[in-house]
């Protein structure tokens, strides 16, 4: 086994949830201390608080892993006798790191979103809206034809040709290739200025423009040509969507105070706020971790009975009865969910990639209400 470094373990992370996932302008990323040293022990966190960081400590953690970035704002100072600027100051005292993945773990297959409707048991699970997709690109390379089945099979085992479920999926065509070797040229095929004829194969590929530096080496490497000659262009199709929130069905239709306990009992909270009449039936929900005020009219539109969402507002959920849409505020603590799940997640991939390390969720409760 081997203890990585901040680094790698990070890397293994955004395998999972990369970057590319989050909104824009959402702050993600490393907020304190820096990447480079080895690490044994993460704690993963809904919030990071003076509590939060002194658990780290006391469970000899060197990197914090939260899902609500710690840096929101711009700070304007940074005061060692406020609140934050002690949790700043006690983070750098012992040399632990915090990273914040934010939407890009609510969008993340398997995130924040994905673990909610999954604790509430919803069927044909899909996202809310969609926040990401990827444009595929398309190369055609010209090769000889007897290089060609070495080149399509090297270039789908590094992903290109990949279409739903399907991989190494090209096309090819034949026809004559003709060129002329000249002074400085060092031909595989030919000889210095005579025209060569012989039979080629144009081989085409789609794959996702994120994989562009990959494919391109590949293609390097297998082509027996000094010269390459391909065409490279970007196509109107997308791929790779990925989206914020999730909408799903229920196993059995519920009126929505029924519902609204099961909510209270799956997501293990003390209390639900609902809009919307007591026997109203519920068959699709949405649901959307954290602040989902913005999303009434896209759950409206994706056919939902319920949002299931924290932190509503006044005016909003006036809106939302307005359109004949029942809303369950859990509250926005309700994502503390991904304490446990991102671990076991994050556990399961150091065991695969062999990293001596342990991700541990916190028990700190970050909750600031209490009921009365």
């Amino acid at each position: 086994m081997k203890i990585a470094n901040g680094h790698e373990l990070i890397q293994l992370f955004e395998s999972w949830s990369p970057k590319s996932f989050a909104l824009k302008d959402d702050p993600i990323g490393l907020h304190i201390g820096q990447l480079n040293s080895q690490v044994q022990n993460v704690l993963v966190t809904l919030d990071v608080t003076l509590d939060v960081v002194q658990e780290a400590i006391d469970q000899n953690c060197q990197l914090i892993l939260a899902h609500h970035p710690p840096i929101y704002r711009p700070l304007k100072n940074l005061r060692t006798d406020t609140p934050s600027g002690k949790m700043f100051s006690l983070c750098i005292k012992h040399d632990i790191a915090v990273y914040a993945a934010h939407t890009n773990l609510d969008v993340a297959p398997g995130g924040v979103n994905d673990l909610l409707a999954e604790a509430l048991e919803l069927q044909q699970i899909k996202f809310l809206d969609e926040t990401y997709a990827e444009p595929l690109m398309k190369l055609a390379v010209y090769v000889p034809s007897i290089h060609a089945k070495e080149l399509r099979k090297q270039l789908g085992v590094v992903g290109a040709g990949q279409i739903g479920n399907y991989d190494s999926c090209s096309f090819s065509s034949s026809g004559t290739g003709r060129f002329k070797p000249l002074v400085g040229s060092n031909p595989v095929i030919g000889s210095l200025n005579s025209l060569e004829e012989l039979e080629e194969e144009k081989v085409e590929v789609v794959f996702a423009s994120s994989m562009k530096s990959k494919i391109l080496k590949t293609m390097y490497a297998i082509h027996p040509y000094e010269e390459v000659a391909f065409d490279l262009w970007t196509l109107e199709s997308k791929t790779g969507q990925q989206g914020i929130g999730r909408v799903g069905f229920l196993q059995q239709p519920m009126s929505l105070d029924l519902f609204a306990e099961k909510v209270k009992q799956q997501l293990n909270v003390p209390f639900v706020r609902v809009v919307g009449e007591a026997t109203t039936i519920i068959r699709k929900v949405a649901v959307l971790g954290g602040d989902g005020n913005k999303y009434i009219n896209t759950a409206k539109r994706a056919g939902a009975d319920v949002l299931i969402t924290g932190d509503l507002y006044f005016h909003v959920a006036q809106d939302a009865q307005a359109l004949g849409l029942s809303v369950i505020d859990p509250g926005h603590h309700v994502e503390s969910i991904m304490k446990i799940g991102v671990s076991e997640k994050m556990n399961k991939m150091c065991e695969e990639k062999k990293y001596a390390c342990t991700f541990i969720a916190s028990k700190i409760s970050t909750e600031p209400f209490r009921q009365l």
